[in-house]
């Protein structure tokens, strides 16, 4: 196949490509959420300790995290077609051997394999969006996959709690099979390749600094809550990450041939960029984390109607996503993401107003308002820096945008739990005369408080419940004016530091066309074979 026909199939096809990409990065938005919902009953089942399903959550988040930006280098090395469909292949055969994982052992080392494909599959889909779209049709694109990386974030509690009453607990890992078969169908037959056309190798050691870095720093993020955040261990864990993150930064700047060029961060839309993805998902994460626990347990939602509850969210971010670049057109990319922000913020705030008795109708609103400040702010951020990076280094390009993801989020989990743990502790005191053990778990959280008024029953037990539920109404509005907080100052960074629009194209632009560029002076045919 000439090159001239590359690119007109390419071009012709481009919008069907990006349905079989958007739905290759649902199953990772879902597999942030679904599991939460099952835990309680993987407990049961394989008689887990507090220490392993930890675990079973975080080696998925950890090896993930860690292998972003080294995945994403590989990628434009050696193609991201091949990127994509090696990371589908390896979350689907994964996810199997989750799914009928009979000790926790078993498990966590399926979820730490999946991190491995969700680290390639990631970085791949949003490079493969900015190699392919021409630029004036990036911003819809990007809008599109954001909304679409939301939605699996979005609908996996409910779909969860769906499954878990239907089916076993190894349906929430089961799930993910069907969907990497579609989109490795559809990969096969509508995605191009593409790499760096400069082949050049890839930066090991640079790789291997980012892997320590960023293993570490969401290590210690996530241990801090449990541990406390002056512990020895958290601390020498953040020490760790900085002095590897130090050694990477020197190592990138004497390397001709970077993994990461720091140059970018001197570009106000690539650098601003970053921090308002950042913040846009540390209010998502923590955000959501807050919220299933004030469904669950001060409306007394059932895990599947909290899940249900909660899919407002998807609403929200698909339509603010989808309109978003029309905004950025008009008023401009700084603007349109300090406006995000601040929409976001004001959500945020109006939570100190919510009781144990306020209307769902209220609560749906709410999730729908904020989502659509999220998408405005995420999708033309995420079109910011993507913009401003090398279309030959795109893959690496989508992994910073990717963990700066990851990261946001797991700070906002860490942080608002934190502050939730630390005021509702403080707010709570045990019945007098309770034991030692039953006390700790009054106070610790408003679950085992639930559980422990349960158990008492009569005016005693209900007494103890709502003492509980105000405890934790205290500590949510706590940690949502913390998260408000944060919020606003990323709309005044964004509108004041964020350039309306590129200064000049700083990525290669090919022919005035936008489709997949020539590999090495070999044309990439969507199938996968290539042609001289």
């Amino acid at each position: 196949m000439t090159v001239d026909r590359v690119r007109e199939r390419a071009l012709r096809r481009r919008w069907w490509m990006l349905a079989v990409l958007s739905v290759s990065l649902v199953i990772i938005g879902l597999d942030n959420t679904i599991l939460n919902v099952a835990l309680p009953t993987i407990q049961r089942e394989l008689g887990s300790s507090a220490s392993e399903l930890q675990w079973i959550v975080d080696a998925y988040v950890l090896v993930f995290a860690g292998l972003l930006l080294s995945m994403g280098a590989l990628g434009d090395r050696y193609g991201r077609k091949r990127a994509l469909q090696a990371g589908l292949v390896i979350f689907g055969l994964s996810s199997v051997v989750a799914a009928f994982a009979e000790t926790n052992a078993q498990l966590i080392a399926a979820r730490a394999v999946m991190g491995v494909g969700g680290a390639l599959i990631m970085p791949s889909t949003l490079s493969i969006i900015v190699d392919v779209f021409p630029r004036e049709e990036q911003g819809k694109a990007i809008g599109v996959w954001t909304g679409m990386a939301a939605l699996g974030i979005a609908i996996g509690p409910a779909l969860g709690g769906w499954l878990l009453e239907h089916f076993w607990w190894g349906s929430v890992f089961m799930i993910n099979v069907p969907v990497v078969l579609v989109a490795l169908a559809g990969g096969l037959l509508l995605v191009p390749e593409s790499r760096d056309p400069a082949g050049t190798a890839v930066d090991v050691t640079g790789a291997a600094l980012s892997m320590v870095t960023l293993f570490l720093l969401v290590y210690a993020i996530i241990e801090a809550p449990a541990r406390g955040w002056l512990d020895p261990f958290v601390v020498g864990a953040f020490g760790g990450s900085a002095a590897a993150g130090a050694a990477f930064v020197l190592w990138e700047r004497r390397q001709r041939h970077p993994m990461l060029d720091l140059v970018l961060f001197r570009n106000p839309r690539f650098s601003v960029g970053v921090i308002s993805i950042t913040l846009a998902f540390f209010a998502l994460f923590g955000t959501i984390f807050v919220n299933t626990q004030y469904l669950q347990f001060v409306h007394g939602y059932s895990a599947l109607e909290a899940g249900l509850a909660i899919t407002p969210v998807a609403g929200g971010m698909l339509i603010g996503a989808a309109n978003s670049h029309r905004l950025v057109a008009r008023f401009g990319t700084g603007k349109v993401v300090g406006f995000g922000m601040a929409v976001l913020a004001a959500a945020m705030a109006s939570y100190v107003f919510w009781t144990a008795t306020t209307p769902y109708a209220i609560i749906g609103v709410t999730f729908v308002v904020m989502a659509f400040g999220i998408a405005n702010a995420m999708a033309p951020a995420t079109e910011a820096v993507m913009g401003a990076v090398p279309v030959a280094k795109a893959g690496v390009g989508s992994a910073m945008n990717d963990t700066t993801r990851q990261v946001g989020g797991a700070f906002g989990v860490a942080i608002l739990g934190s502050v939730v743990n630390a005021v509702y502790g403080a707010r709570m005191t045990a019945p007098p005369g309770a034991p030692r053990e039953v006390a700790d778990l009054v106070t610790d959280s408003i679950g085992g408080a639930i559980a422990v008024a349960a158990q008492l029953g009569g005016p005693e037990g209900a007494a103890l419940a709502a003492m509980a539920r105000d405890a934790f109404l205290d500590a949510m509005d706590a940690a949502m004016v913390v998260a408000a907080a944060v919020g606003l100052v990323g709309a005044i960074v964004a509108w004041r530091f964020m350039p309306a629009r590129a200064v000049a194209e700083s990525r290669a632009v090919f022919a005035g066309a936008a489709i997949p560029r020539a590999v090495q002076g070999v044309a990439a045919d969507p199938d996968g074979s290539q042609e001289a």
